[in-house]
């Protein structure tokens, strides 16, 4: 059963209800169109919102939650395996410069890269250890994450879930993307593609500290009245505009942004504004730092009725550790580890745990031998990283339905490869969809002749870490 009902425009309302009784039936076809209304899911959902942390350029599974001592033992050897090539060359195995422990009553086992984390969360956590994705690039993979497909322009999966289950503030978009600058393959990570604009992400760049500054162009000098008299002129003008040609999808994208931003102004400004919340929370997250304040602004958007909120980590130095791994990693976890956690306190503190689906991890993981990049074929810069992994790395999730305190599957003795209860991305989504309350082979769009949905023509719930 598709959930598809056609995105229905003022102007194409007032079409179809010419006649006398249909105009009795207008406030009914309007409601209808709204593409922001809330919609029930088609069964019962696990969790209301979810809060994806993602971190950017592929983190390593070996350095962070999956312990492999065969590296140790073999570290400066070639594997008996041969050596493991993804995009580039690879040498000896390279052990971990992370000491690994058990947390929580589960025995959870993390790094020191995620400590804090760990700690205060072990027995909440699902560690998938046996992720695989479909090629070792990055704007592909960011794109099979996010999309559910590497090459083709298609809809994000914040996209899908504001489609079906819309917004639960009519005043703040369903779906919104904290990052500071631009990922790689940028918007394309966030994209609605053939579904409506209306269900992008909207997009907030980090590096801007203040409420007014990341809400740039929506805050306007003229009052709100004046404004809502702008816009309805603009409204009309864009609608005779349209009336005498086919429906045109992109212009009532446009009106549709432009209502969203008038109505945005004092509700979005108020959510941003974390300047509003103690010195203890600030404390809490480390909100002087751009992830901490990523963190804090996710809590306060889905405390507010945002569906999905991305917060993107490591942009200007990415997880993408081709050298010197040991500084990167641990610069990189310092910055993520205490924010992450914090979030994870605070949802749990405000009762909004359990209704929100928190999931965290990359495009793909690392290879376990070292890279051997060109400048360390010198003799001069020994070879201190790893490169691209797509064949087995780790996501992990918490919260909205999720098993806590355990491990799923399992990489090969090394880390290179998945081997037990294998999950690919697709699976990963179908899991998210269920949980948010969708048959994942259920919720399309028709376009071009097909149904369309997130995950193709693959998938699999992965039964095994829902509660």
């Amino acid at each position: 059963m598709s959930l598809h009902r056609p995105f229905l425009s003022r102007r194409a309302a007032l079409r179809q209800v010419g006649t006398g009784l249909g105009v009795l039936a207008l406030p009914e076809l309007l409601e209808a169109g709204n593409p922001l209304s809330v919609k029930s899911p088609q069964q019962r959902p696990r969790a209301r919102h979810v809060i994806h942390i993602y971190l950017n350029g592929g983190p390593s599974q070996v350095d962070t939650w999956d312990p492999k001592p065969a590296l140790d033992r073999w570290a400066g050897k070639i594997l008996p395996t041969g050596n493991l090539t993804t995009e580039r060359e690879t040498g000896v195995a390279l052990a971990s410069p992370f000491k690994f422990k058990r947390y929580g009553q589960s025995g959870l086992w993390c790094s020191e890269v995620f400590e804090r984390t760990a700690h205060r969360h072990a027995d909440e956590i699902c560690v998938i250890r046996s992720m695989h994705a479909n090629t070792p690039n990055h704007e592909q993979s960011m794109r099979l994450m996010n999309c559910g497909d590497e090459r083709l322009s298609r809809p994000s999966y914040g996209a899908w879930l504001t489609y079906g289950l819309g917004s639960e503030n009519q005043n703040l978009p369903g779906f919104v993307v904290l990052c500071p600058g631009l990922p790689v393959a940028d918007y394309s990570n966030w994209r609605s593609a053939f579904l409506p604009g209306i269900y992008q992400g909207t997009y907030l760049d980090t590096r801007k500290t203040t409420a007014r500054e990341l809400l740039d162009n929506i805050r306007s000098s003229i009052s709100i009245a004046n404004q809502r008299r702008q816009l309805d002129l603009l409204a009309e003008l864009n609608r005779r505009h349209q009336a005498s040609r086919s429906e045109d999808a992109s212009l009532e994208a446009r009106i549709e942004s432009f209502e969203l931003a008038y109505r945005m102004q004092m509700e979005a400004t108020d959510a941003l504004d974390i300047s509003r919340e103690p010195a203890s929370i600030h404390r809490l997250y480390g909100a002087d730092t751009v992830h901490g304040r990523q963190m804090l602004i996710a809590r306060r958007l889905i405390e507010r009725g945002v569906r999905v909120v991305q917060c993107y980590h490591g942009d200007d130095q990415p997880w993408d550790s081709h050298q010197h791994i040991a500084k990167n990693h641990r610069k990189l976890g310092r910055e993520s580890d205490g924010p992450v956690a914090a979030l994870l306190t605070d949802l749990k503190q405000r009762g909004l745990f359990e209704e929100t689906l928190v999931i965290c991890g990359g495009e793909f993981g690392r290879t376990p031998a070292i890279e051997i990049p060109i400048a360390g074929r010198d003799g001069k810069s020994p070879p201190t990283g790893r490169d691209h992994n797509h064949h087995g790395f780790t996501v992990w999730l918490a919260g909205g339905g999720v098993r806590g305190g355990m491990t799923y599957g399992a990489t090969d003795e090394f880390g290179y490869r998945a081997v037990e209860n294998r999950v690919h991305v697709h699976d990963l989504h179908a899991t998210l969809l269920h949980l948010m309350g969708f048959d994942h082979e259920q919720l399309t769009y028709h376009y071009a002749g097909r149904d369309f949905r997130l995950t193709d023509v693959y998938g699999h719930v992965v039964r095994g870490i829902v509660a």
